[in-house]
């Protein structure tokens, strides 16, 4: 009885990880599928069938192509949470703002697809129903990470250049990702900008 009970919870977190490994193909497909050829043009049949699964496996993790599009965007919000729980466990120097921007451009490169998706397929996806609460929860995350790079009870000025700072990351990755030779290269560039906007937010820079 002893061996059984102690085989009970590996095969659970086998079965978690099976889980959450099938959840992200859907998501990587799906993702696939509506970038080549447009969210309304996509169905979850083809998903299904791309993946090689049944409908049924499918619906067990999303019941809509909404319901896919939903958790994509959570994803990336989840992972911006995550840093902003770290980030507020770190003083508020020039060498954590430093942090806090490469891990937001690391955020910014792995979710730079799911965005282009949403930028392509505007007309369709911004009439979802989680759409209407996506630029809301987009703004209150940002402004957390503004506060991450400023001081306490900031100027005007130190908020925009950290906003500013934020946006040159965001834009950088995503603008010029096709357009780099050099992955390496654009991340270092568009974080020495940013870097250099963080920094001059600092109180003892602006002196």
């Amino acid at each position: 009885m002893g061996r059984r009970e102690a085989r009970h919870p590996m095969t659970e977190t086998s079965q978690a990880h099976a889980r959450h490994d099938t959840r992200q193909r859907i998501q990587t497909v799906a993702l696939k599928l509506f970038a080549e050829q447009g969210y309304d043009k996509t169905s979850l049949r083809e998903i299904a069938e791309r993946l090689d699964v049944t409908k049924a496996a499918l619906y067990y993790h999303f019941k809509s192509k909404e319901d896919i599009v939903a958790s994509l965007v959570e994803d990336y919000f989840g992972q911006i949470d995550e840093l902003i729980s770290w980030g507020k466990t770190q003083p508020r120097t020039p060498e954590s703002r430093a942090q806090v921007l490469d891990r937001y451009y690391r955020i910014v490169a792995e979710g730079s697809s799911v965005f282009r998706m949403l930028q392509h397929n505007q007309a369709s996806v911004n009439t979802l129903a989680h759409a209407k609460n996506r630029s809301e929860l987009f703004r209150e995350r940002m402004d957390a990470l503004v506060g991450l790079l400023t001081e306490e009870n900031p100027p005007l000025e130190s908020q925009v250049r950290a906003a500013v700072a934020l946006a040159s990351v965001s834009f950088g990755c995503m603008f010029y990702a096709d357009r780099a030779d050099d992955p390496e290269k654009l991340r270092a560039v568009v974080l020495d900008i940013a870097r250099g906007l963080s920094r001059a937010a600092d109180p003892g820079a602006a002196g």
